[in-house]
């Protein structure tokens, strides 16, 4: 399926986000700045670019499982949601999980990746009591874990 995205280049230097392979799920994203995270640091990368999405869908930012890997990167709220809506420059919020050294990322650095899904909006309906399911009201581990409830 291909989605109609409107596309705005804020920085023309940079390439345009790309699907690297035949039948990927996501585009690459990259830097508009170089930046330097050292251990611990977060910070908010832009990526030189916005979008239009038509309505019904929505852009997904999730992280790059390779530099992950390889250098502890990785983003403080993955994935991040774009709206249909929104217009203005796309920024990642990146943090340096290494304990010890310092991340560098040059202008142009692949930083995370961008995935366009349908999105369906829920109608709410109120009731006093939900039905039963084979689950229940089983959370966090209770597949075999144990379970553990936090008071709210």
């Amino acid at each position: 399926m291909h989605v109609p995205v409107l596309i705005q280049r804020l920085d023309p230097d940079l390439p345009l986000p790309t699907y690297e392979h035949p039948g990927d799920a996501a585009m690459d994203l990259r830097a508009r700045v170089s930046v330097t995270l050292a251990p611990g640091e977060r910070m908010l990368v832009p990526t030189g670019i916005a979008i239009a999405l038509p309505a019904g869908f929505a852009a997904y930012v999730h992280p790059r499982s390779g530099l992950a890997l390889k250098r502890g990167l990785g983003m403080v709220n993955a994935p991040g949601v774009i709206d249909a809506g929104y217009r203005g420059e796309i920024g990642v919020i990146l943090v340096n999980h290494d304990a010890h050294e310092p991340i560098v990322l040059e202008r142009g650095d692949r930083i995370a990746q961008l995935v366009v899904a349908p999105v369906a909006q829920a109608q709410l309906t109120e009731v006093s009591e939900l039905p039963q399911s084979h689950r229940g009201e089983g959370g966090f581990g209770s597949t075999g874990m144990g379970t553990t409830t936090v008071g709210l």
